[in-house]
């Protein structure tokens, strides 16, 4: 028993370890799925605001070249001050700006001052004069320094149908310098911010992440569904494995247990066999010389040679079941051997008030089997259906074709007291009975019988219902 339990646990951990595995793999495909779509998504994203603000710095010098050209320098010329709040400059310098960003993907630019953080110019108007914009990046580009930085106003929620849109600008700070040769150190004359509306890049981004999610989720899907079918398959495989040598590894302790067993019964009943022939020949020499002087005790020998002739079966019983011939194969007609045997067994049939109602296919083709040994096997069974029943019952024989046409079946069916389901589990166990003097061998020797002609013997049966043995031969 103990030896079943760890059999049972060394073969169930292939199967935890194979749904272990079948999981584990799910959780690996999804976390690599994700960071697979982050790390594409985000290079990019990364050569997106690279080449964005790579874009924006370009774009800055540009306009900061041209206002210097065409806004400062014909002021300079002229010994004007540089007054933007003045409509007439004003409009000058928002002519030039508009011209430089003409066709340019540029939300806005703005000009702080120098000496104060104040909005001097910008495309949008309400920002003019207000103070305190620029924050850090203003103060970075006063000392020279070119800054970019980007700002989104959202979150993933706002990508939500019914939600505000999400919002990214990428702002660069640049200063504006005076040109040479008319300021060699190149003065810092205020700081230009001009702002890019990235938002579509980002909708097209976040969609492309999307995209790469949901490729990877049903790539990695297919392949999980390709893994979870090779394991569930390799899982039944297994199982099947582990069943098949389950089974094989009863049917070996079985075998070693029967084989002993027989050796045992062999050797026992090779000893029995010689004295009971000497009991028996002395008992009937007895019988007849008691007939002639006491009539009256002659009966005394009779009994002796009618046990010892009940033991001579069971010993040849234990003799046919320790030694089980090799059958002599030849073509037979299985109707040919239950004829036989019906017919042996009418007289006790008929004392007994037994029917015994046949359905024979006459049609059916012949078999390999042994005459002897099958006749044998058939008249085990009947035995057992006649003793079955008490008085005046019924046998159903039947033989025909099985529904796939490649086998042979015989059925024999009694209207008997039936078995119980732990008999019925274990009915062709050797001395396995339900008689007060049988041996239990009878149905086992029919086991061994049908096996050696490569047949398939089974039972069906309920307590109080009857019994039906159904045996089948391959063709």
């Amino acid at each position: 028993m103990g030896d079943n339990a760890a059999s049972d646990m060394v073969s169930a951990k292939p199967f935890r370890l194979v749904k272990f595995f079948s999981f584990t793999s799910l959780a690996v495909i999804l976390i690599t799925s994700l960071v697979l779509s982050l790390v594409i998504s985000n290079y990019t994203k990364n050569v997106l605001l690279e080449r964005s603000e790579a874009y924006n710095l370009v774009l800055a010098e540009n306009v900061s070249h041209q206002i210097f050209q065409q806004f400062v320098l014909p002021l300079a010329l002229q010994n004007r001050q540089i007054a933007v709040e003045d409509p007439r400059q004003f409009r000058q310098l928002d002519k030039v700006v508009r011209t430089a960003t003409h066709g340019m993907n540029v939300h806005s630019v703005t000009i702080f001052s120098k000496k104060e953080n104040q909005v001097s110019y910008s495309t949008i108007s309400e920002l003019v004069g207000k103070e305190n914009l620029g924050k850090e990046e203003y103060e970075r580009a006063l000392v020279g320094e070119n800054v970019s930085v980007l700002r989104i106003n959202g979150t993933l929620l706002n990508f939500l149908p019914g939600r505000e849109r999400i919002t990214c600008q990428l702002r660069t700070f640049i200063p504006l310098r005076k040109e040479k040769p008319f300021s060699p150190t190149r003065d810092v004359m205020g700081v230009i911010e001009i702002v890019q509306d990235l938002t579509e890049d980002l909708d097209a981004l976040v969609r492309l992440q999307l995209w790469i999610i949901f490729t990877s989720l049903v790539i990695m899907g297919g392949l999980f569904l390709a893994l979870r079918f090779i394991v569930a398959r390799a899982d039944r495989i297994i199982e099947a494995r582990t069943e098949e040598r389950r089974r094989l590894e009863v049917k070996l302790n079985q075998s070693e247990r029967l084989a002993s067993l027989g050796k045992m019964v062999a050797s026992v009943s090779h000893e029995i066999k010689n004295p009971l022939g000497i009991i028996r020949s002395t008992a009937e020499i007895l019988g007849k010389r008691l007939g002639k002087i006491a009539p009256e005790n002659s009966h005394l020998a009779k009994i002796i040679v009618d046990e010892t002739t009940r033991l001579d079966g069971i010993v040849r019983e234990f003799l046919d079941f320790a030694r089980p011939q090799q059958p002599r194969l030849q073509p037979i007609m299985v109707n040919d051997v239950l004829t036989k045997v019906i017919d042996f067994m009418a007289p006790e049939f008929d004392r007994r008030m037994i029917k015994v109602q046949r359905n024979l296919d006459q049609s059916l083709p012949k078999i390999q089997g042994d005459f002897d040994q099958l006749y044998q096997a058939c008249m085990n069974i009947l035995v057992n259906a006649m003793q079955a029943i008490e008085n005046g019952g019924s046998i159903f024989v039947t033989t025909g074709l099985a529904i796939d046409q490649k086998k042979v079946f015989l059925s024999i069916a009694d209207t008997g007291s039936g078995m119980s389901e732990e008999m019925l589990a274990q009915i062709f166990q050797p001395f396995v009975t339900s008689k007060n003097r049988g041996t239990g061998l009878g149905l086992a020797i029919v086991k061994n019988v049908i096996d050696s002609h490569h047949g398939v013997i089974s039972v069906v049966s309920k307590e109080g219902e009857g019994a039906e043995f159904i045996i089948e031969f391959p063709l």
